[in-house]
């Protein structure tokens, strides 16, 4: 399937599945789970839980929501309490895991609190947010079982004051995201909202890809999903417009290099080292330290920030004794939560040629650039890439 013809098949409207916003007739359908990652966001969260409420009370969709929280102080987790949310701390989930590492890091870790077969992420910031938003998103998945991954693509008005730019907002995605999978992946360039925040995909296959800490989190997820399931089993939705509270533009230079580093950890590029002994000389492999020279009123300055970027596993890969039993606190358990849920047992590989030529690229960057043995990806699952060649 080709990006184009991909693109027509696989691109769908919210209205399309509007039937799903009626009330239920008795059709059995898979369960949901939505989770909404959240810090500070104690002004939009009530108004989207009540969106959220009036259609779960209409049409039972979705079976269950989730609120994690990043330990908010503007009270969020109480609000999220207040509307009947199922409310934890990021750092109370996966605990043996250390303090929570950003926004990829509590989905992950909100993963092994998800009871439904289908599993969908929102952003918490929306000031939008309506209920076609969380139908429409689930939609693929709900009305075709070949699709795996529904992403969301609306339009980004960028709004200062009363000034409002109608698709000038999601820089990061414009700038950054898009050409770089333009370059790397051009196979997913069809998609209009790479980096957003609304998704879906079904347990079985995120419980077998890796999530990224921070803003690595999503382009990292449309790389690894897609070598799990192909483009055949991804589609994306149109939401039409969605407003969400904007960054100031030296957040988004950070969260730029966070998307640049995870491609270039797929690719093979993060480990290259710049030739030379000289003392202080800049290497790539730590790359969690970014500096930034801005220009101020008092002078040039350098700042230098922690853009810290860690892979977490395959949450399949938790699989003996207690591990995901330990994922949630004891006053959370319940008997509806079992560590044996469909796709936990073990993670599958689809083998596509693209991958080959990713690896085979990456062997070619490493003989030009010797430096120390790189880590095996993750989607490996324990082979080596020409062992992964061989089996395609």
């Amino acid at each position: 399937m080709t990006v184009w013809e991909w693109f027509e098949q696989r691109s769908y409207h919210h209205r399309d599945f509007r039937d799903l916003a009626l009330p239920v007739n008795g059709v059995e359908r898979p369960s949901t789970t939505l989770i909404f990652p959240a810090r500070n966001v104690a002004g939009s969260i009530g108004g989207i839980l009540t969106v959220v409420a009036g259609l779960q009370a209409r049409t039972g969709l979705p079976d269950q929501v989730i609120v994690v929280d990043a330990d908010s102080p503007d009270g969020t987790a109480d609000i999220a309490r207040a509307h009947g949310a199922e409310v934890y701390s990021e750092n109370e989930l996966m605990p043996n895991y250390g303090p929570a590492q950003g926004k990829g890091d509590a989905m992950w870790r909100s993963l092994s609190a998800a009871r439904g077969d289908i599993v969908m992420f929102a952003d918490a910031d929306t000031a939008d947010f309506r209920e076609h938003f969380v139908y429409g998103t689930l939609g693929p998945l709900l009305a075709d079982p070949a699709i795996q991954f529904a992403k969301a693509a609306y339009r980004r008005p960028f709004r200062q004051g009363e000034e409002s730019i109608a698709d000038g907002g999601g820089r990061v995605t414009e700038l950054m995201a898009k050409p770089l999978l333009n370059l790397f992946y051009p196979e997913l360039a069809g998609f209009v909202q790479p980096l957003a925040g609304e998704f879906a995909g079904r347990r079985e296959l995120l419980s077998a890809v890796p999530f990224f800490t921070g803003y690595g989190v999503e382009i990292g997820m449309m790389i690894d999903v897609f070598a799990e399931v192909g483009l055949d089993g991804m589609a994306q939705v149109d939401l039409g417009t969605r407003q969400n509270r904007h960054q100031q533009l030296a957040s988004l230079t950070r969260m730029s290099s966070v998307v640049l580093r995870t491609v270039a950890m797929r690719e093979g590029l993060a480990q290259r080292v710049i030739d030379g002994d000289e003392p202080g000389l800049w290497e790539l492999r730590q790359p969690e330290t970014y500096l930034h020279a801005v220009a101020t009123e008092d002078g040039l300055r350098l700042d230098e920030h922690l853009n810290e970027l860690i892979e977490r596993p395959p949450l399949a890969r938790l699989t003996g004794g207690t591990a995901l039993m330990n994922a949630l606190p004891a006053a959370r358990r319940n008997t509806e939560f079992s560590p044996g849920y469909p796709g936990i047992g073990g993670m599958r590989i689809r083998r596509h040629k693209y991958l080959c030529r990713r690896i085979r690229r990456a062997r070619a960057l490493r003989a030009q650039a010797p430096g120390p043995p790189r880590p095996r990806p993750l989607w490996a699952a324990g082979m080596s890439g020409s062992q992964v060649c061989a089996a395609a």
